[in-house]
Protein backbone atom coordinates (compact mmCIF):
# COMPACT_ATOMS: atom_id res chain seq x y z
CA UNK A 1 0.00 0.00 0.00
CA UNK A 2 1.26 3.28 -0.87
CA UNK A 3 1.13 6.32 1.80
CA UNK A 4 -1.91 8.55 1.78
CA UNK A 5 -1.78 11.49 -0.47
CA UNK A 6 -3.91 14.77 -0.90
CA UNK A 7 -6.55 13.82 -3.66
CA UNK A 8 -9.54 15.71 -4.99
CA UNK A 9 -11.36 13.12 -6.64
CA UNK A 10 -14.44 16.15 -7.17
CA UNK A 11 -16.14 13.96 -9.55
CA UNK A 12 -16.10 10.99 -7.38
CA UNK A 13 -17.47 12.33 -4.90
CA UNK A 14 -20.57 13.41 -6.23
CA UNK A 15 -21.20 10.30 -8.59
CA UNK A 16 -20.69 8.30 -5.18
CA UNK A 17 -23.84 10.53 -3.87
CA UNK A 18 -25.74 10.31 -7.16
CA UNK A 19 -25.65 6.66 -7.55
CA UNK A 20 -28.08 6.58 -3.98
CA UNK A 21 -29.79 9.57 -5.08
CA UNK A 22 -33.47 8.91 -6.89
CA UNK A 23 -32.78 12.10 -8.78
CA UNK A 24 -30.07 9.64 -11.10
CA UNK A 25 -32.24 8.54 -14.61
CA UNK A 26 -31.40 8.16 -17.80
CA UNK A 27 -31.29 11.11 -20.34
CA UNK A 28 -34.35 11.13 -22.65
CA UNK A 29 -33.06 13.35 -24.73
CA UNK A 30 -30.40 11.63 -25.61
CA UNK A 31 -30.41 10.71 -29.50
CA UNK A 32 -27.11 10.65 -31.35
CA UNK A 33 -27.45 10.06 -35.01
CA UNK A 34 -25.73 6.49 -36.65
CA UNK A 35 -24.57 7.18 -39.97
CA UNK A 36 -24.26 3.79 -40.96
CA UNK A 37 -26.49 1.31 -39.02
CA UNK A 38 -24.55 -1.65 -38.56
CA UNK A 39 -28.07 -3.70 -39.37
CA UNK A 40 -31.52 -2.99 -40.72
CA UNK A 41 -34.07 -2.31 -37.72
CA UNK A 42 -34.15 -5.37 -35.50
CA UNK A 43 -32.41 -7.47 -37.91
CA UNK A 44 -28.74 -7.63 -35.83
CA UNK A 45 -27.98 -9.80 -33.16
CA UNK A 46 -30.36 -10.66 -30.34
CA UNK A 47 -28.61 -8.88 -27.47
CA UNK A 48 -29.92 -9.72 -23.29
CA UNK A 49 -29.27 -6.93 -20.69
CA UNK A 50 -29.47 -8.56 -17.51
CA UNK A 51 -31.60 -7.42 -15.43
CA UNK A 52 -32.46 -10.37 -12.29
CA UNK A 53 -28.40 -9.65 -10.74
CA UNK A 54 -30.48 -6.20 -8.60
CA UNK A 55 -28.56 -4.79 -11.81
CA UNK A 56 -28.00 -1.15 -11.06
CA UNK A 57 -28.06 -0.87 -15.18
CA UNK A 58 -31.13 -2.35 -17.14
CA UNK A 59 -32.22 -2.13 -20.72
CA UNK A 60 -35.53 -0.39 -19.08
CA UNK A 61 -33.74 1.95 -16.47
CA UNK A 62 -30.46 3.59 -16.11
CA UNK A 63 -28.80 1.79 -19.30
CA UNK A 64 -32.00 2.68 -21.88
CA UNK A 65 -30.20 5.06 -23.86
CA UNK A 66 -27.87 2.27 -24.27
CA UNK A 67 -30.43 -0.46 -25.51
CA UNK A 68 -31.89 2.64 -27.34
CA UNK A 69 -28.75 3.36 -29.32
CA UNK A 70 -27.99 -0.49 -30.02
CA UNK A 71 -31.66 -0.43 -31.31
CA UNK A 72 -30.72 2.24 -34.05
CA UNK A 73 -27.84 0.53 -34.81
CA UNK A 74 -30.10 -2.43 -35.49
CA UNK A 75 -29.67 -4.85 -32.79
CA UNK A 76 -32.51 -6.64 -31.40
CA UNK A 77 -32.31 -6.03 -27.91
CA UNK A 78 -34.39 -6.85 -24.12
CA UNK A 79 -34.04 -7.67 -20.76
CA UNK A 80 -32.75 -10.92 -19.39
CA UNK A 81 -34.57 -12.16 -16.77
CA UNK A 82 -34.30 -15.47 -14.27
CA UNK A 83 -30.78 -17.33 -13.60
CA UNK A 84 -28.30 -18.02 -16.54
CA UNK A 85 -28.68 -21.52 -17.23
CA UNK A 86 -27.41 -23.14 -20.41
CA UNK A 87 -31.85 -22.84 -21.49
CA UNK A 88 -31.85 -19.18 -20.28
CA UNK A 89 -28.73 -18.24 -22.82
CA UNK A 90 -29.95 -20.42 -25.90
CA UNK A 91 -30.40 -18.06 -28.63
CA UNK A 92 -28.51 -14.83 -26.67
CA UNK A 93 -25.74 -13.51 -28.98
CA UNK A 94 -24.81 -10.99 -26.52
CA UNK A 95 -24.95 -10.89 -22.98
CA UNK A 96 -24.54 -7.61 -21.44
CA UNK A 97 -24.08 -7.87 -17.89
CA UNK A 98 -23.83 -4.15 -15.91
CA UNK A 99 -23.25 -3.45 -12.03
CA UNK A 100 -24.93 -6.59 -11.00
CA UNK A 101 -24.90 -7.14 -6.92
CA UNK A 102 -25.79 -9.57 -4.26
CA UNK A 103 -28.76 -9.19 -2.68
CA UNK A 104 -26.69 -8.58 0.10
CA UNK A 105 -25.53 -5.06 -1.20
CA UNK A 106 -28.15 -4.18 -2.56
CA UNK A 107 -29.33 -1.50 -0.20
CA UNK A 108 -26.20 -1.79 1.60
CA UNK A 109 -22.98 -0.35 -0.45
CA UNK A 110 -20.20 -1.86 2.64
CA UNK A 111 -18.16 -4.83 3.03
CA UNK A 112 -18.62 -7.25 2.40
CA UNK A 113 -19.38 -8.03 -1.02
CA UNK A 114 -20.26 -11.24 -2.22
CA UNK A 115 -20.64 -13.04 -5.94
CA UNK A 116 -24.25 -12.18 -7.37
CA UNK A 117 -23.79 -14.72 -9.46
CA UNK A 118 -24.23 -18.56 -7.98
CA UNK A 119 -21.44 -21.17 -9.21
CA UNK A 120 -24.09 -22.92 -11.71
CA UNK A 121 -24.39 -19.53 -13.24
CA UNK A 122 -21.05 -18.76 -13.35
CA UNK A 123 -20.49 -22.41 -15.47
CA UNK A 124 -23.19 -21.77 -18.09
CA UNK A 125 -21.74 -18.35 -18.77
CA UNK A 126 -18.24 -19.82 -18.87
CA UNK A 127 -19.55 -22.56 -21.44
CA UNK A 128 -21.77 -20.42 -23.23
CA UNK A 129 -18.78 -17.78 -24.16
CA UNK A 130 -16.77 -20.75 -25.04
CA UNK A 131 -19.14 -22.34 -27.52
CA UNK A 132 -19.09 -18.98 -28.74
CA UNK A 133 -21.57 -16.15 -26.92
CA UNK A 134 -20.03 -12.56 -27.05
CA UNK A 135 -19.87 -11.27 -23.14
CA UNK A 136 -19.90 -7.56 -22.43
CA UNK A 137 -18.99 -7.44 -18.58
CA UNK A 138 -19.19 -3.71 -16.53
CA UNK A 139 -18.14 -3.66 -13.07
CA UNK A 140 -18.33 0.24 -11.86
CA UNK A 141 -16.87 1.32 -8.45
CA UNK A 142 -16.86 -0.94 -5.24
CA UNK A 143 -19.17 -2.82 -4.42
CA UNK A 144 -19.75 -3.54 -8.54
CA UNK A 145 -16.04 -5.33 -8.63
CA UNK A 146 -16.66 -7.12 -5.81
CA UNK A 147 -20.07 -9.16 -7.04
CA UNK A 148 -18.27 -10.20 -10.33
CA UNK A 149 -14.78 -11.38 -9.36
CA UNK A 150 -15.85 -14.93 -9.44
CA UNK A 151 -17.29 -14.31 -12.65
CA UNK A 152 -14.72 -12.77 -14.15
CA UNK A 153 -11.87 -14.93 -12.62
CA UNK A 154 -13.86 -17.56 -14.52
CA UNK A 155 -12.32 -15.73 -17.47
CA UNK A 156 -8.77 -14.88 -15.78
CA UNK A 157 -9.53 -11.41 -14.67
CA UNK A 158 -9.15 -9.52 -11.25
CA UNK A 159 -10.84 -6.46 -10.49
CA UNK A 160 -9.76 -4.35 -7.31
CA UNK A 161 -12.75 -3.45 -5.46
CA UNK A 162 -12.39 0.36 -5.10
CA UNK A 163 -12.70 3.50 -6.99
CA UNK A 164 -9.62 4.78 -9.12
CA UNK A 165 -8.04 8.19 -9.27
CA UNK A 166 -5.32 9.58 -12.00
CA UNK A 167 -3.08 12.08 -12.57
CA UNK A 168 -1.70 14.98 -10.14
CA UNK A 169 -4.98 15.19 -8.20
CA UNK A 170 -5.67 11.57 -8.40
CA UNK A 171 -9.48 12.58 -10.54
CA UNK A 172 -11.75 10.08 -11.03
CA UNK A 173 -12.95 11.51 -14.23
CA UNK A 174 -10.11 10.21 -16.52
CA UNK A 175 -9.42 11.10 -20.41
CA UNK A 176 -7.99 7.84 -21.80
CA UNK A 177 -6.72 9.17 -24.94
CA UNK A 178 -4.09 7.76 -28.26
CA UNK A 179 -1.44 10.36 -27.82
CA UNK A 180 -0.95 10.44 -23.81
CA UNK A 181 -1.02 6.39 -24.16
CA UNK A 182 -4.57 5.40 -22.18
CA UNK A 183 -6.31 4.48 -25.38
CA UNK A 184 -5.02 1.59 -27.52
CA UNK A 185 -4.94 0.89 -31.11
CA UNK A 186 -7.14 -1.80 -32.13
CA UNK A 187 -9.92 -2.84 -34.30
CA UNK A 188 -12.37 -1.15 -31.88
CA UNK A 189 -10.60 2.09 -31.33
CA UNK A 190 -10.35 2.14 -35.33
CA UNK A 191 -13.94 1.11 -36.67
CA UNK A 192 -15.04 0.26 -39.65
CA UNK A 193 -14.73 3.24 -41.13
CA UNK A 194 -12.32 6.86 -40.40
CA UNK A 195 -15.53 8.53 -39.49
CA UNK A 196 -16.00 5.75 -36.80
CA UNK A 197 -12.28 6.29 -35.40
CA UNK A 198 -12.16 7.18 -31.91
CA UNK A 199 -9.36 9.50 -30.33
CA UNK A 200 -10.61 9.40 -26.92
CA UNK A 201 -12.97 7.91 -24.16
CA UNK A 202 -13.80 9.67 -21.11
CA UNK A 203 -14.73 7.10 -18.08
CA UNK A 204 -16.52 8.29 -14.63
CA UNK A 205 -14.94 7.06 -12.01
CA UNK A 206 -14.85 2.99 -11.88
CA UNK A 207 -12.48 0.54 -10.64
CA UNK A 208 -9.39 -1.67 -12.04
CA UNK A 209 -8.72 -5.05 -13.28
CA UNK A 210 -6.34 -7.33 -14.39
CA UNK A 211 -6.79 -9.38 -17.74
CA UNK A 212 -4.81 -12.70 -18.71
CA UNK A 213 -1.83 -12.33 -21.47
CA UNK A 214 -4.29 -13.33 -24.11
CA UNK A 215 -6.20 -10.17 -23.51
CA UNK A 216 -5.73 -6.90 -25.81
CA UNK A 217 -5.88 -3.49 -23.82
CA UNK A 218 -8.15 -1.19 -24.68
CA UNK A 219 -8.15 1.70 -21.57
CA UNK A 220 -4.67 1.33 -19.91
CA UNK A 221 -4.39 3.60 -16.70
CA UNK A 222 -0.73 5.28 -16.42
CA UNK A 223 1.75 4.87 -13.53
CA UNK A 224 -0.20 7.52 -11.18
CA UNK A 225 -3.31 5.54 -10.74
CA UNK A 226 -4.46 4.60 -7.10
CA UNK A 227 -7.40 2.61 -6.60
CA UNK A 228 -8.69 3.61 -3.20
CA UNK A 229 -10.63 0.47 -1.54
CA UNK A 230 -12.71 1.37 1.72
CA UNK A 231 -15.38 -0.66 3.21
CA UNK A 232 -18.17 1.15 2.38
CA UNK A 233 -18.97 2.90 -1.42
CA UNK A 234 -18.66 6.51 -1.11
CA UNK A 235 -15.80 6.74 1.68
CA UNK A 236 -12.80 7.49 -1.23
CA UNK A 237 -10.02 9.68 0.28
CA UNK A 238 -6.80 10.39 1.42
CA UNK A 239 -7.99 7.88 4.54
CA UNK A 240 -8.98 5.01 2.52
CA UNK A 241 -6.81 2.03 1.96
CA UNK A 242 -5.13 2.48 -1.33
CA UNK A 243 -3.90 0.17 -3.82
CA UNK A 244 -1.66 1.30 -6.61
CA UNK A 245 -3.22 0.22 -10.31
CA UNK A 246 -0.39 1.65 -12.61
CA UNK A 247 -0.66 -0.38 -15.66
CA UNK A 248 -3.47 -2.11 -15.12
CA UNK A 249 -6.69 -1.57 -17.16
CA UNK A 250 -10.34 -0.36 -17.58
CA UNK A 251 -11.11 -1.56 -20.76
CA UNK A 252 -9.69 -4.86 -22.44
CA UNK A 253 -11.66 -7.81 -24.69
CA UNK A 254 -10.20 -11.02 -25.28
CA UNK A 255 -11.55 -14.31 -26.69
CA UNK A 256 -12.30 -17.42 -24.70
CA UNK A 257 -13.08 -20.83 -26.86
CA UNK A 258 -15.05 -19.75 -29.62
CA UNK A 259 -16.75 -16.60 -28.06
CA UNK A 260 -15.87 -13.19 -27.23
CA UNK A 261 -15.79 -11.21 -24.19
CA UNK A 262 -15.23 -7.40 -23.56
CA UNK A 263 -14.80 -5.83 -20.03
CA UNK A 264 -14.67 -2.87 -18.69
CA UNK A 265 -14.36 -1.20 -15.60
CA UNK A 266 -17.06 1.43 -15.52
CA UNK A 267 -20.65 1.77 -16.17
CA UNK A 268 -21.73 5.51 -16.74
CA UNK A 269 -19.45 5.71 -19.84
CA UNK A 270 -21.67 3.93 -22.00
CA UNK A 271 -24.88 5.79 -20.46
CA UNK A 272 -26.48 8.84 -20.13
CA UNK A 273 -27.87 10.21 -17.17
CA UNK A 274 -29.05 13.11 -15.93
CA UNK A 275 -29.16 14.21 -11.87
CA UNK A 276 -30.64 17.61 -11.97
CA UNK A 277 -28.48 19.97 -13.89
CA UNK A 278 -25.30 17.19 -14.23
CA UNK A 279 -24.87 15.34 -17.29
CA UNK A 280 -22.88 12.25 -17.23
CA UNK A 281 -22.17 9.52 -19.52
CA UNK A 282 -22.30 9.21 -23.56
CA UNK A 283 -24.27 12.81 -22.96
CA UNK A 284 -21.76 14.25 -21.40
CA UNK A 285 -20.01 17.67 -23.76
CA UNK A 286 -16.65 16.28 -22.32
CA UNK A 287 -17.33 12.38 -24.14
CA UNK A 288 -17.77 13.26 -27.59
CA UNK A 289 -16.44 9.71 -28.70
CA UNK A 290 -18.11 7.20 -26.06
CA UNK A 291 -20.83 6.65 -28.17
CA UNK A 292 -19.25 5.65 -31.53
CA UNK A 293 -16.87 3.43 -28.90
CA UNK A 294 -19.71 1.87 -27.81
CA UNK A 295 -20.74 1.04 -30.87
CA UNK A 296 -17.26 -0.39 -32.04
CA UNK A 297 -17.70 -2.86 -29.33
CA UNK A 298 -20.65 -4.26 -30.00
CA UNK A 299 -19.11 -4.50 -33.48
CA UNK A 300 -16.02 -6.13 -32.32
CA UNK A 301 -18.65 -8.47 -30.05
CA UNK A 302 -20.75 -9.38 -32.84
CA UNK A 303 -18.27 -10.41 -35.45
CA UNK A 304 -18.42 -7.38 -37.69
CA UNK A 305 -14.96 -6.36 -36.95
CA UNK A 306 -13.05 -9.57 -37.10
CA UNK A 307 -9.59 -10.16 -35.92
Amino acid sequence: MKAARPVRIIFGAVLSLLLASAQQQSDPDFNPAIEHPAYPEGQGPFVAVDASHHNFHTAAGRYKPFADLLRRDGYAVRGSDGLFTAESLRGVEILVISNALNERNREDWSLPTPSAFVDEEIRAVQEWVGAGGSLLLIADHMPFPGAVENLGAAFGLHFSNGMVGQGPQLEATIRFSRPEGGLADHLITRGRRESERVEFVVTFGGSAFQAPENAQPLLVFDESAISFTPEKAGNFGPGSPQEPVGGWLQGAVLHAGKGRLAVFGEAAMFSAQVAGPIRFGMNSADAPHNAQFLLNVMHWLSGLLPD
